[in-house]
């Protein structure tokens, strides 16, 4: 079964700067498999939103409230996707997910990781 593992979150004031990293796991094929991996959000009472995502071809998209602030990048040597956070805000403060997607119709979510930031 294919999985996606998040790690990185944690506490961080606001102003700072966090990294959130995301592996495949248990299935031969890595994230480089994917023609779209990214991460989402969802914050305490809120709908999971849009943050970040990058193609195979190494596009990259972001939502408007992180644009200028946060980069994804993938490292095919170490397979992982990653999201660097800077000007780290309170309302940034949600669990972050990673997911993939495969055509034609396979997508891989992750548990969360929490990121908290305060003010």
């Amino acid at each position: 079964q294919e999985q996606l593992v998040e790690s990185g979150g944690g506490l961080v004031q606001a102003g700072g700067s966090m990294r959130v990293s995301c592996e495949a796991s248990g299935k031969t094929f890595g994230i480089w498999s994917f023609s779209v991996v990214g991460w989402y959000r969802q914050a305490p009472g809120k709908q999971r939103e849009f943050v970040s995502s990058i193609t195979s071809r190494g596009e990259a998209n972001y939502a408007d409230s992180v644009k200028g602030r946060f980069t994804i990048s993938k490292d095919y040597s170490s397979d992982m996707v990653y999201l660097q956070m800077s000007s780290l805000q309170p309302e940034d403060t949600a669990v972050y997910y990673c997911y993939a997607h495969r055509p034609p119709n396979t997508e891989v979510w992750g548990q969360g990781t929490q990121v908290t930031v305060s003010s």
